[in-house]
C-alpha cells in the first residue's frame, strides 16, 4: 500500500480541498484513529478491518430493516457514518449523502412546493371521499361478521 512516504508507520491522509462555499473543512479527510493505532501499520490495519466489520453489520441491518419494521434507512447512514471515521470513499458518499438531504429539505420547505404539496393532497383526499361515498351509497357497509346471529 502506497502511503506516499517511505517513512514505516506514517499513514496518507487526504484533504478537503474542494468544498462549494470555498471554505476548507475544519476536518480533513482520513483515518480518525487515535495517533498511537496509526503509528503501528499492523495496528492500523487491524483497526479498519474492525472499523469495516462493524460498519458491515450496521449497514447490513439496516437493510434487514427496510422491509421489516425498524428505521432501516437511519442506520445505513449510521453504518456509512461509522465507515466515513476510517475511509475516506465512505466520508466522500456521506458528504454528497448530506448535501442532497439538505437540498431536498430546502427545496421541501419552499412555500410554493409546501403550497402545491398541500393542494395536490387535499384534491386526492377529496377524490377518495367522492369514491369512498359512491361505493358506500350504492354497495352499502356489510361488516365481515354477522353480529346479528350471536
Amino acid at each position: 500500500m502506497n502511503t506516499g512516504s517511505d517513512e514505516p508507520g506514517e499513514v496518507a491522509v487526504a484533504s478537503d480541498e474542494t468544498r462549494t462555499d470555498g471554505a476548507h473543512s475544519e476536518q480533513g479527510l482520513g483515518s480518525r484513529a487515535p495517533e498511537f493505532i496509526k503509528t503501528r501499520r499492523v495496528l492500523h490495519l487491524s483497526w479498519q478491518v474492525g472499523v469495516f466489520v462493524v460498519g458491515l453489520a450496521v449497514v447490513g441491518a439496516g437493510i434487514v430493516m427496510l422491509p421489516l419494521p425498524g428505521p432501516g434507512w437511519v442506520v445505513i447512514f449510521g453504518g456509512m457514518a461509522i465507515w466515513a471515521t476510517e475511509f475516506v470513499w465512505a466520508q466522500i458518499v456521506l458528504r454528497w449523502t448530506k448535501r442532497k438531504v439538505t437540498e431536498a429539505a430546502q427545496r421541501a420547505l419552499d412555500p410554493r412546493v409546501r403550497r402545491r404539496n398541500i393542494i395536490l393532497t387535499t384534491i386526492g383526499l377529496v377524490i377518495v371521499a367522492v369514491i369512498g361515498g359512491i361505493y358506500v351509497w350504492k354497495f352499502g357497509i356489510v361488516m365481515p361478521w354477522k353480529i346479528e346471529d350471536q
